[in-house]
């Protein structure tokens, strides 16, 4: 029965990776042959779209571009090149290199300087509508005019290697048709890369759907690049707790590298997330993680499957990989990314051979050939496609994520299939072993001697599967703690809950139940919004957060925010007070901010969150609204005090700074927090047009103000 069930076993795992594999095809196929737009090809630098309504269509722009080579032309010497009877008479196909173009009888390098001009005509339904280009990654430097005016610009042009700075992003740039006709012009200049030009298709179509399928793809890469990224370190972590198996090193090595190549690749969100990182470092990691793939695969496989690699293909491999990193360290992009080719060979060479021997294990039934042969099988069409992209010569675009994402997800199969196995034999030798001892305590008083013997190993055992079960336990607590650090900022929105909960259990004010139940329901939302606080402040400070702003009256916004959180200051055994002044008397002229409420309330959360935090029972939390009329501007002053320790002014201006965080004297419990608070309250008032400071002589409590300019 035990081996029926381990049979059933090892059948679902092996079903589960064929599923994996064919969801994996699945999802490249349709990413990469999505239907989008209609095949329509400029001529003659001139794309007529009159009878196309590419605000709801996206079009992908390919045909003949108007092509001015070494020259570097702004639409205003364009036109008047024009006017003059200048006539263009050189054309080039778009997306694709000017390496190999022929001009006068030769061939073009791909070093030089370019410019390209489009004139596109659109149809009477677009010409009211806002439009958007998605622009990708464009080797290496360029500027782009739309209807004269410069609407991007990545890296800087140049005509000579000296005079440029290469650089690579995705771009997503919207403009408004002034009339029945589009005119795009671009500078493009390279000198550090092989290749130069426009080689990926130029998308355009409406800003709404543009922005949306942008959106999708860099949350797919996200998806991919994290993925790779906790696998990988997760089979690390696992190698560090049991250093005899060395698959998981070389397995998490090759998902983490790949990983970072993803954020090489694609929307390339290295230069989203560091945009000034260096372009020739970027280029050297993507290509050293190339070469290195190879090596660290073939040790993977000889880890999973013993003697099935020649000593002779093991060498070849180390030197070819040697041979390779130490070309791309020492020489510049130039010299290197002419070698991609050679790179793809070498690559595929040994992923052939590879799958050559798991074709042999496989015949043998050896425990995961097959699956490991399938999921090899996904990667390699993957990998080669890549390579034959980046080579200009397929249409399909960058698919070595997906393929890479289906192989990480059947070797996590493979692996968790052996570690199971291995806890499983483990338990069977151990029962083995008991009984043995037993049969053994019966016999021959000469035996016993041995039967002790047999006796101490087996404790030896035991006594290592009690110190592993301790490390994961160990293991166990520190991913609990991690978790209790996350959920630290839940506490607050918890007890206000709780407070409104007890107020309507003991009927403390039954007129207001509803409008307590309506608090306990905002908790309830705003707690599935705060475990995304993390990386709310990272989305903060790259401008990737969207605000709601609206007019709204500064003392309904504040007694609100109040009556919210009256209940949790006083249960903290605090003096919650509101001052408005004599505001609330001058109703025809109540002041109005422009604001997002609930990012508002949250920056406002943070503050009195610390005033509590840092304020001793029996203390005070005083919230106040003033009006500044002194400067040209009008603002609303909102101020938070506490009468606590306060804040030595040494430290002032430290405190808005991202994880900064400063324990005050005398409190009787340690406070911790994530120092992300006031760098969050910081980030939200100034995306307000605000600004947000703070006063302490550091003995008899703190003042934050946050000023608002008024609406008007």
């Amino acid at each position: 029965m035990r081996d029926f069930l381990r049979l059933g076993t090892r059948t679902i795992l092996l079903h589960l990776a064929v599923i994996s594999v064919v969801a994996g095809l699945v999802a490249s196929y349709l990413l990469s042959s999505t239907p989008g737009s209609p095949r329509i090809q400029s001529e003659e630098g001139i794309l007529d779209l009159t009878q196309d309504h590419v605000s709801q269509n996206l079009l992908k722009l390919q045909g003949e571009w108007t092509f001015y080579w070494q020259e570097l032309l702004s639409p205003e010497e364009i036109r008047s090149r024009i006017e003059k009877g200048g006539q263009a008479d050189r054309y080039i196909n778009i997306p694709g290199s000017w390496l190999d173009y022929k001009l006068n009888g030769q061939e073009l390098q791909g070093e030089g300087f370019a410019t390209f001009r489009l004139v596109i005509k659109l149809s009477e339904q677009d010409r009211n509508e806002r439009l958007a280009l998605r622009l990708p990654s464009i080797f290496h430097a360029y500027k782009l005019w739309v209807n004269g005016e410069l609407l991007a610009e990545v890296g800087v042009v140049g005509q000579a290697k000296s005079d440029m700075t290469p650089h690579l992003a995705t771009k997503l740039v919207f403009f408004q048709p002034k009339n029945d006709k589009v005119e795009l012009v671009m500078q493009v200049s390279n000198f550090h890369h092989k290749r130069g030009g426009i080689t990926t298709y130029i998308e355009l179509g409406g800003s709404d759907e543009l922005t949306v399928r942008t959106k999708l793809k860099v949350a797919t890469d996200m998806f991919i690049t994290a993925g790779l990224l906790v696998i990988g370190l997760y089979n690390l972590l696992l190698f560090v707790l049991r250093r005899k198996d060395r698959a998981p090193l070389y397995f998490g090595l090759f998902t983490v590298l790949f990983g970072i190549r993803s954020l090489l690749n694609g929307e390339i969100m290295i230069t989203q997330l560091l945009p000034h990182f260096p372009w020739e470092l970027q280029f050297k990691i993507e290509y050293l993680i190339l070469c290195i793939s190879g090596y660290i695969i073939t040790m993977y496989f000889e880890c999973i499957f013993p003697n099935y690699v020649s000593r002779w293909f093991r060498l070849c491999t180390h030197i070819a990989t040697g041979a390779l990193c130490l070309i791309v360290v020492m020489t510049p992009a130039l010299i290197y990314s002419k070698l991609l080719l050679v790179i793809g060979v070498i690559v595929v060479l040994q992923m052939a051979y590879l799958m050559i021997g798991l074709a042999y294990a496989a015949l043998r039934r050896m425990e995961g050939a097959l699956i490991f042969l399938l999921v090899s099988v996904v990667t390699l069409v993957t990998v080669i496609n890549d390579f034959l992209y980046y080579s200009e010569w397929s249409p399909i675009g960058n698919t070595s994520p997906f393929g890479l994402l289906v192989f990480t997800i059947a070797q996590m199969i493979l692996l968790s299939s052996r570690f199971t196995r291995a806890a499983t034999n483990e338990e069977r030798i151990a029962r083995e072993l008991l009984g043995a001892n037993n049969k053994l305590s019966e016999m021959n008083t000469n035996l016993e001697r041995i039967v002790m013997e047999r006796t101490h190993e087996l404790s030896a055992a035991h006594e290592n599967l009690r110190t592993s079960y301790e490390r994961l336990l160990h293991s166990e607590q520190g991913r609990k703690k991690l978790l209790a650090y996350i959920t630290h900022d839940l506490r607050m929105p918890l007890s206000s809950m709780l407070g409104y909960v007890e107020a309507v259990k003991d009927m403390v004010k039954p007129e207001r139940n509803e409008q307590y139940l309506k608090y306990i329901q905002d908790n309830t939302i705003r707690i599935n919004r705060m475990i995304e606080e993390l990386s709310f402040l990272s989305h903060l400070e790259t401008g990737q957060i969207a605000y709601r702003m609206e007019p709204v009256h500064a003392i309904h916004f504040l007694r609100g925010f109040f009556e919210q959180y009256e209940l949790v200051v006083r249960d903290a055994g605090l003096d919650f007070i509101l001052d408005i002044g004599n505001i609330e008397d001058q109703r025809p002229d109540m002041p109005v901010v422009e604001m997002d409420a609930q990012r508002l309330e949250q920056a406002l959360f943070n503050l009195v969150s610390n005033a509590m935090k840092f304020t001793t029972s029996g203390g005070v939390v005083r919230l106040a609204l003033a009006l500044d009329e002194l400067k040209d501007n009008r603002c609303a002053i909102i101020s938070v005090q506490d009468s606590g320790t306060g804040i030595p002014p040494e430290q002032l201006e430290q405190i808005f700074n991202r994880n900064y965080r400063y324990d005050r004297s005398g409190m009787e419990n340690g406070i911790e927090g994530s120092g992300l608070g006031l760098a969050i309250c910081r980030e939200i008032v100034q995306a307000h047009g605000g600004a947000v400071r703070a006063e302490s002589d550091g003995k008899t409590g703190s003042i934050f103000y946050v000023s608002l300019p008024l609406y008007f």
